[in-house]
């Protein structure tokens, strides 16, 4: 009962960035009455399929989301694979530490394309206003934006590409750590 309706509401989660309200549960599902979305709603709740926040409205939980993780696969010599379901996870559990300071930026330009993060790319940081050596970040270096790595040499701070053809930046005034980048996100099709 609850996985057939529970993937008519993940599905108009998936079109609609948004979960559903109690009234478009009831169209999806072919209920006649909020009454019965109610109930199918905290059979979901009580199932971990979905939550509610502090209003009552649906959020999707940490399941909702849930990718199968199948096994390992050998990226040098070719081996035998045998598919096995070890575990499932989300994208969030694995790529996001602090939800609500992470947000996703489309990369420009090849500067960093020795680091494997390439135009069109999607970038996901996190807002952080300081740095480590060696990080990635999107920086304020003079009034204007980029992504390069932070470099930090003594007292000597500056910006640097992944790509050769780039010279370094050395703020001539101001550099402003926006955020730190976590994970690079490319689609192949």
């Amino acid at each position: 009962m609850g996985k057939t309706y529970f993937d008519k509401i993940r599905d108009f989660y998936n079109k609609r960035r948004r979960m559903p309200s109690y009234s478009e549960i009831m169209m999806l599902v072919g209920f006649k009455s909020k009454n019965a979305v109610y109930r199918l709603v905290e059979k979901l709740v009580s199932e971990g399929l979905v939550s509610k926040d502090r209003q009552g409205r649906l959020i999707p939980s940490k399941r909702f989301g849930e990718i199968p993780m199948i096994g390992e696969i050998e990226a040098g010599w070719p081996s035998p694979a045998e598919e096995e379901l070890l575990d499932t996870m989300t994208l969030d559990e694995f790529l996001i530490q602090n939800k609500e300071a992470t947000y996703m930026i489309t990369v420009k330009g090849d500067s960093m394309k020795d680091a494997g993060i390439l135009p069109n790319d999607i970038v996901l940081v996190e807002r952080k206003n300081e740095a480590k050596d060696g990080e990635i970040v999107i920086a304020e270096v003079d009034g204007n934006w980029t992504m390069k790595y932070f470099r930090k040499r003594g007292k000597e701070i500056y910006l640097e590409a992944a790509n050769s053809k780039f010279k370094k930046i050395f703020p001539k005034e101001d550099l402003k750590i926006a955020a730190v980048v976590k994970a690079v996100i490319r689609k192949y099709s």
